[in-house]
C-alpha cells in the first residue's frame, strides 16, 4: 500500500530571498533521507510560504526492503582450533551476528578462507523510519541563522510548530521544546489553526484558511491578477523574475492592485523611478503600450480585497515620500559640475590600506591607455577613454547615489550626459561596473569594456598587494567576480588578453606613477593573481570539456583566455581522429625530454653538430613549420604539429639524445625545446588521455 506523509515547518516569516533556496533544500534532504534509509517513494511535492517550509512524499512504501548479506568474521585458522573445534574468537564472531556457530560457513578471499554468516535484517516500517526525520529538520543550513530564547540551537527564523503526519497518523518527534503534531496555522491575519485529518488534506486544507502553500500557484495568482489588470488599463507591465520570485515569497496570499503617482515625477528619469518602486518599495512599474513609463504601478498585497483602498493609499504616500528625496537629489546633484565631484574623490577612501578613489581612477587611467593601445582601439576610442577614466566614479558622492547606491554608474551616464560629455564616455561609465554578477550583462562598447578590465585588474591587484585576498567563502571586495568578469568581456570581445597583458598594464601604471603605489607595490603576488584568474577561466571552460583536455589547455596559464578556449576545441575536435594517439605519443616524448634542458639554455640549435640525416630532416620541418605558425589559427597550428610525427619517431630511431658528448646532448635537447614551446600553445599535451 503506497502512503502519504507531509512535513511542515512552521517559522517566523522567513527573508523573501531564502525562502525558494530552503524549499529546494528540504526537498534534496528529504530525498536523500529516505534513499540512506532504503525506503522507496514515488515523489516529492514542495510547499513554501514566508511562514512555512513543507514537504509531502507521496507513494511511500509500507516499509524498508528487507536485506539479506554475508557478514565476514576471521580466518579459517582462527575460528577453528586445533582439534577442529569453534574457538573463542568464532564463537564471538557468530554471537555479535546474532547467529550461532552452525551458522558460519568458509569462503576464500585471496588465497584466505574467512569465516562467513549470512544475516537476514528485516525492513523497519515507515513509520519507525520517518520518526529519524528530525534530524532532516535540523540539518538545515540558511544563509543567516539565529538563535532565540535560551537555546545554544540556530535556525533561520525560531520554530513555531511542526507537523509530521503518515497519511492520519502523528509521526512524533521533536526540535527543541516543538512537539510535532497534525495542527497547523492558517494565514496570521485572515485565518485560523487547522487540525489536519490527514497528509492528503494539505494544502487544500490551507487554501480555505487564506493560505496558498503551493509557491508556483501563488505566482500564477500573481502573473494573471497582474496581466488582468494590464488588459483593463491598455498598460504594457515589466514583470520582472526576480521581482516576481521576491514578492510571491512575501506573501501567502495574493491580491495584485495598482496605484498611481503624480505626472510631476515624470521629469526625473526613469531609471530612477524604476528603482524606486522596485527596488525599493517591490512595485512592478508600468509603461504604455510604445514602452513610456506611466505615473502607475502594481502591488501585491498578502491578503485578500477587504480594504484594499486603504492599502492602495498607504502604498501612494510611502512611493510620493520616495519620490519627493529623488526629485530633490535629482535638482541639487545638478548644481555641481563634474568637476567638482571628482575633487571631492580625493577625500574619499576606496579603503584605508589602498588609498582613495581619486587615487584608484589615476591608476585606472594608465592601465586603461596601456591596455586599448595592446587591444587595438581607435585613437577615438583611446581619447574617449582616457576622458572617461578621468570621471568615471564622480557619481558615487551625488546626493542620488548615495540614497540609491543601485544606480551607481547609471546616474553617472545620466549626468555626464546633462554636463555635455559624449555619448561614449556617459555611456562607458555606466557599462564600466558590468558584470554585476557571474552571468550579468556585458559592455557592449569597446570604451566601456576596456575600462571595466582596468577598473578590476587594478582592484584585484591592490587588494593581493595589500593582503586581503579571498578565502574559502569570504570574497568581501567581490574579487572573483571581478576576474571572472575580466575572462567574460575578453571571450565576449574575442580579444588577445591574457594575465601577463594585464599585470604589465598594470606595472606600466606603476613605473610611471609609483607614487600611487606606495600601499599597494605590485610586488610578490604575480604568480599568486596568475593562479586566481586562471581558476576563472577554468570555472569558464569546465563542463563542456573532457577533464584531460581541460587539465591539458589549463597547463599554460599565460596564454591568452581566447587562446586556451580554442586551444581546447581544437584538442576535442580531433580526439577521435585516426593516428592522434601515435601523434600525441610522439609530441608528449619530445616535451618529456626536453625539460631536461635548464631554463637558462637559451642558445640556438647548430646544426654543425648534427651526427646524421634524422636530426637535419627534423631541424628542417620545424623551421618549414614556424614559417607560417605565427599566423595560422589555432586549428592549423595543431594540425602542423601533428605532421612532426614522422621526423620525431625517425629522429628517436635514429639518436640517442642524452650523448657522451655534452656539447651534442644539450645542441639536440635544444632541439627537443623548440618543439616543446611550440607545443605549449595547447598547454600540456600529456595530460591527454590516449588510451
Amino acid at each position: 500500500m503506497a502512503h502519504t506523509y507531509l512535513l511542515e515547518i512552521g517559522l517566523e516569516e522567513i527573508p523573501a530571498h531564502v525562502v525558494t533556496p530552503s524549499s529546494q533544500q528540504l526537498v534534496k534532504k528529504m530525498e536523500n533521507f529516505l534513499q540512506a534509509e532504503r525506503l522507496e517513494f514515488e515523489k516529492i511535492e514542495a510547499y513554501s510560504t514566508p511562514r512555512r517550509l513543507a514537504v509531502k512524499v507521496l507513494g511511500l512504501a509500507d516499509k524498508q526492503a528487507d536485506i539479506e548479506e554475508e557478514a565476514k568474521g576471521p580466518a579459517k585458522k582462527i575460528a577453528l582450533d586445533a582439534e577442529g573445534n569453534w574457538s573463542k574468537a568464532a564463537q564471538g564472531f557468530s554471537r555479535g551476528q546474532g547467529c550461532t556457530p552452525d551458522d558460519i560457513f568458509f569462503k576464500e578471499l585471496k588465497g584466505v578462507e574467512y569465516a562467513y554468516v549470512k544475516k537476514f535484517i528485516p525492513g523497519k516500517t515507515a513509520k519507525e523510519v520517518l520518526s529519524g526525520v528530525k534530524d532532516v529538520v535540523m540539518d538545515l543550513k540558511f544563509p543567516t541563522m539565529m538563535r532565540w530564547s535560551t537555546n545554544d540551537f540556530e535556525y533561520v527564523r525560531p520554530i513555531r510548530w511542526l507537523v509530521s503526519l503518515l497519511d492520519d497518523e502523528v509521526v512524533s518527534f521533536s526540535v527543541l521544546e516543538r512537539e510535532a503534531g497534525r495542527t497547523t496555522k492558517g494565514h496570521r491575519f485572515l485565518g485560523k489553526d487547522i487540525k489536519l485529518a490527514n497528509a492528503q488534506q494539505y494544502p487544500v486544507a490551507l487554501e480555505k484558511e487564506m493560505v496558498i502553500a503551493d509557491a508556483k500557484k501563488r505566482q500564477a495568482m500573481i502573473v494573471d491578477q497582474i496581466e488582468q489588470l494590464a488588459a483593463k488599463n491598455d498598460w504594457q507591465v515589466v514583470v520582472d523574475p526576480e521581482l516576481l520570485e521576491e514578492v510571491n515569497n512575501l506573501v501567502e496570499y495574493p491580491t495584485v492592485f495598482a496605484g498611481s503617482f503624480d505626472k510631476k515625477y515624470l521629469t526625473i528619469p526613469d531609471a530612477v523611478l524604476i528603482t524606486s518602486m522596485k527596488d525599493h518599495q517591490r512595485f512592478f512599474y508600468v509603461t504604455d503600450q510604445a514602452g513610456n513609463l506611466l505615473p502607475n504601478f502594481i502591488s501585491v498585497r498578502n491578503g485578500n480585497k477587504e480594504h484594499l483602498d486603504n492599502v492602495i493609499a498607504g502604498n501612494e504616500k510611502v512611493l510620493t515620500a520616495r519620490l519627493e528625496d529623488a526629485a530633490f537629489f535629482y535638482e541639487e546633484d545638478q548644481k555641481q559640475t563634474i568637476a567638482d565631484y571628482v575633487e571631492r574623490l580625493k577625500k574619499v577612501m576606496f579603503h584605508d590600506k589602498i588609498g582613495t578613489i581619486y587615487e584608484k581612477m589615476e591608476r585606472v587611467n594608465l592601465i586603461a591607455h596601456y591596455l586599448g593601445e595592446k587591444l587595438g582601439l581607435s585613437d577615438q576610442e583611446l581619447a574617449d577613454l582616457d576622458r572617461e577614466s578621468q570621471i568615471y566614479k564622480f557619481d558615487l558622492v551625488t546626493g542620488m547615489v548615495g540614497e540609491f547606491s543601485e544606480l551607481q554608474g547609471v546616474m553617472g551616464e545620466i549626468y555626464a550626459k546633462l554636463q555635455g560629455e559624449n555619448d561614449a564616455v556617459a555611456r562607458a561609465i555606466r557599462e564600466e561596473y558590468m558584470p554585476t554578477s557571474a552571468d550579468g550583462e556585458l559592455p557592449a562598447s569597446n570604451v566601456g569594456a576596456v575600462l571595466s578590465l582596468a577598473d578590476k585588474i587594478d582592484s584585484i591587484q591592490a587588494f593581493f598587494s595589500a593582503g586581503m585576498l579571498p578565502s574559502g567563502s569570504n570574497d568581501p571586495y567581490a574579487l572573483r567576480r571581478q576576474a571572472l568578469g575580466i575572462v567574460r568581456i575578453a571571450l565576449d570581445k574575442n580579444w588577445a588578453l591574457s594575465t601577463p597583458l594585464l599585470q604589465a598594464a598594470v606595472r606600466d601604471a606603476y613605473i610611471k606613477r609609483p607614487d600611487l603605489y606606495e600601499k599597494i607595490a605590485p610586488s610578490e603576488n604575480k604568480a599568486e593573481i596568475r593562479d586566481f584568474i586562471a581558476d576563472r577561466v577554468q570555472q569558464i571552460l569546465t563542463g563542456n570539456l573532457r577533464h584531460d583536455v581541460l587539465e591539458a589547455v589549463m597547463a599554460n596559464k599565460d596564454n591568452a583566455f581566447t587562446l586556451t578556449r580554442k586551444a581546447a576545441d581544437s584538442l576535442t575536435k580531433h580526439l577521435e581522429d585516426a593516428n592522434f594517439k601515435e601523434d600525441m605519443e610522439a609530441l608528449t616524448r619530445v616535451t618529456r625530454l626536453a625539460t631536461k634542458l635548464a631554463d637558462k639554455d637559451v642558445d640556438s640549435v647548430d646544426p654543425a653538430l648534427f651526427e646524421n640525416d634524422s636530426e637535419k630532416e627534423l631541424y628542417n620541418a620545424v623551421n618549414t613549420l614556424k614559417r607560417d605558425f605565427a599566423t595560422a589559427d589555432i586549428d592549423e597550428k595543431f594540425m602542423a604539429l601533428r605532421s612532426l610525427r614522422q621526423p620525431i619517431e625517425r629522429y628517436f630511431e635514429e639518436t640517442m639524445v642524452m650523448a657522451d658528448d655534452e656539447a651534442v646532448k644539450f645542441n639536440r635537447l635544444r632541439q627537443l625545446a623548440e618543439i616543446a614551446r611550440l607545443t605549449f600553445i595547447f598547454g600540456s599535451l600529456d595530460a591527454l588521455n590516449t588510451k
